[in-house]
């Protein structure tokens, strides 16, 4: 069975990532999830962005906790990526669940601490989706814990990337730290970088029972190695070439 393709930030390659026109871009290149962004801001909505400020992509620093929506709004995050995009808004969680068409997916890569599940789950229960089209992802373990917690229906899975020990040459976090975690916070999986893992720790999480999947894959070789492995999911920049490498279909990368 083919992994799924997450548009990282939507089709991020080709339009500003986390906003709408990456999103609607996503869908057109037949991604089947995307994935974005999403922080509370001070007034209590969820504003959908990557970084704690703003600056990267707006040229303006703002730390998006600190500031409400209505200011958020004021700026332009489109312009840095090109001139198309001039007037680019900051998206609210609620605009970003209205452009999911039926059957597809949507991973919620949580910024903010635990405090913002409350919303997040007005937000879900609001827009009408499915549980099954809702994925949380988290770096933070007690977002994980709490969403399982309060919500074991909706699927989460705890991310982390890999380091190289510059002395010891060891790996971490290692396989038994992993395993820990995904046990302590109920994770349905997990979610990894796909540099420096080997084949053998995949293989073992799923042994374990849980799922495994995978970030930022933008080359077929990559993709081709991660879905033989058993990757759920693989989350790319170029969600419709990779989905049709995947599937066997000539292309290159491009805006469709």
């Amino acid at each position: 069975m083919d992994p799924i393709i997450v548009a990282h930030r939507g089709a991020s390659k080709y339009a500003p990532e986390n906003t709408i026109p990456s999103f609607k871009l996503a869908w057109e290149q037949d991604a089947d999830a995307i994935e974005g962004d999403f922080y509370l801001t001070k007034d209590g909505e969820i504003a959908c962005i990557h970084d704690k400020d703003t600056k990267r992509v707006s040229g303006v620093k703002k730390v998006v906790e600190d500031t409400t929506l209505e200011e958020l709004h004021k700026l332009d995050v489109g312009a840095w990526f090109g001139e198309e995009w001039k007037g680019t808004l900051i998206p609210t969680i609620s605009e970003v669940f209205a452009t999911i068409p039926d059957g597809k997916k949507i991973y919620v890569e949580i910024k903010s601490g635990s405090e913002i599940l409350p919303r997040l789950f007005e937000e879900v229960a609001k827009a009408g989706l499915k549980k099954n089209q809702v994925i949380v992802i988290s770096f933070d373990k007690e977002v994980i814990r709490n969403l399982k917690r309060k919500d074991p229906g909706i699927k989460a899975f705890w991310l982390s990337d890999f380091k190289r020990d510059k002395f010891s040459g060891r790996i971490e976090p290692s396989f038994n730290s992993v395993v820990d975690v995904l046990r302590q916070t109920g994770s349905d999986g997990f979610s990894s970088i796909h540099k420096l893992i080997d084949d053998s720790f995949i293989k073992e999480i799923l042994s374990e029972g849980f799922e495994y999947h995978v970030w930022t894959v933008d080359d077929p070789e990559t993709a081709r190695r991660f879905k033989k492995l058993g990757a759920k999911s693989i989350t790319t920049n170029l969600p419709g070439y990779i989905k049709k490498s995947l599937t066997g279909q000539k292309d290159t990368p491009g805006k469709n």
